[in-house]
């Protein structure tokens, strides 16, 4: 069994809204073995939403819309798979008196405009929301396909699909499990990635394997079906020790964890306690260290010293080596780790100073240009770093190589 995904809304073809809702549902089917195969995005155009569930019912076994059940006229999702199907509509009056009592348990008055979604096409089911006013529809084509529509508002999506969308789907789901598992890794890029492991995973077609690369990460991906979950289990965490193997101290997490939540999980191992003293990144380090709950364990605090005078006055950086080394320098970095662990009384300090740009930089020092520090009582780490990239990015790249460094000393 196969499915596709149709995303509905000229909004979601703008840049201002993300269509969110397809990413649960492939999570949920492929708990159920049956695999996403494609996905769509069409705006509300009534010829255009015929063409693409017209397509999609010729390649896959399940079809889901998502969005367009509203009562407004742009709101053409039943109209345009009624027309497709040949199905006539015709209004329904459970449908009617669900959301006549919705409007009346919130003292108002239904709009005569909301009648347009009760309408439902001949043959289908429709799919009790008693989050919203928009029913889902369930139907069957001649040639044993379905076609699931949802509304697109996540609070009355998810709990309609679990409720009634998952049961209807159980006995049809073919009898395999499907698991994934993930592996995240920091400090290489894509093609040191793959180099390392394409020769373990290149020739194996179950599991099969993904790579995702994102700023400072790369992401393996890898799905393994079986006839029962322990099966495809078994066969994701074998080819996945194996690449973990080849990666090394790379790989950071095996699962959904963020890199400063393994940062704090060491930290909390070790009885270790961190303070960051920033530059470029401009507080990201310490934003992402306290976006983890429970990280006034660990997480003394910070300092954003951007200005030379800062990183002075406050820090505790001498004049003479800031305007002897230059603010961004490695001399600059390891005194802001080394200051700011003996300021707070931290077991490790972080420093990190560098040119973000777009502006700033120099032949010497160009854009991207980042040095990061790691103090403890006997010794400083330092790195230097080149990102390239927007300002964003840069300063992304260089919140996780700090991160990362702090994770590689408590690992050791």
């Amino acid at each position: 069994m196969k499915a596709e995904i149709i995303a509905i809304g000229s909004e979601l073809l703008t840049p201002f809204k993300l269509d969110t809702n397809s990413l649960y549902l492939t999570e949920q089917l492929e708990r159920l073995g049956i695999p996403v195969v494609q996905k769509t995005v069409v705006g509300d155009d009534h010829e255009r939403l015929k063409a693409a569930f017209a397509e999609a019912l010729k390649r896959s076994d399940l079809v889901i819309g998502i969005g367009g059940l509203g009562p407004t006229q742009d709101d053409r999702t039943r109209e345009a798979v009624a027309d497709l199907l040949k199905r006539k509509l015709h209004r329904n009056q459970e449908v009617v008196a669900a959301m006549e009592e919705r409007f009346r348990a919130r003292g108002r008055q239904m709009s005569e405009v909301n009648l347009r979604q009760a309408m439902v096409p001949a043959g289908a089911d429709w799919l009790p929301n008693p989050n919203g006013t928009a029913p889902g529809l369930w139907l069957k084509t001649k040639e044993e396909r379905i076609v699931l529509l949802l509304p697109g508002p996540p609070p009355e999506l998810k709990p309609m699909f679990e409720e009634h969308a998952l049961p209807r789907l159980r006995p049809r789901a073919p009898r395999q499990a499907l698991v994934t598992k993930v592996l995240k890794t920091v400090g290489l890029p894509e093609s040191e990635v793959e180099q390392r492991i394409a020769p373990l995973y290149r020739e194996v077609t179950n599991p099969e394997t993904t790579l995702l690369a994102s700023p400072g990460q790369v992401e393996i991906h890898l799905r393994a079906r079986g006839s029962e979950a322990g099966e495809a289990l078994r066969r994701a965490e074998e080819l996945a020790e194996r690449l973990e193997q080849a990666l090394g101290e790379a790989v950071f997490a095996r699962g959904p964890e963020t890199l400063e939540q393994v940062v704090g999980l060491y930290l909390m191992m070790r009885g270790a306690t961190l303070a960051v003293a920033e530059s470029c990144t401009g507080g990201l380090v310490a934003e992402r260290l306290t976006n983890v709950s429970g990280s006034s364990h660990y997480f003394l605090g910070g300092v954003v010293c951007y200005s030379g005078k800062l990183k002075s006055k406050v820090v505790g950086v001498s004049d003479a080596l800031l305007k002897r080394k230059g603010e961004v320098s490695v001399e600059v970095a390891e005194s802001l780790a080394k200051k700011i662990r003996r300021r707070t009384g931290a077991v490790l300090g972080l420093g990190v100073t560098g040119i973000a740009g777009p502006t700033g930089g120099s032949p010497d020092k160009p854009v991207g240009t980042v040095f990061i520090s790691l103090a403890d009582a006997h010794r400083v780490k330092s790195e230097k770093h080149r990102f390239l990239g927007d300002r964003e990015r840069i300063r992304w790249q260089a919140a996780q190589a700090a991160l990362d460094l702090v994770r590689r000393k408590l690992l050791k």
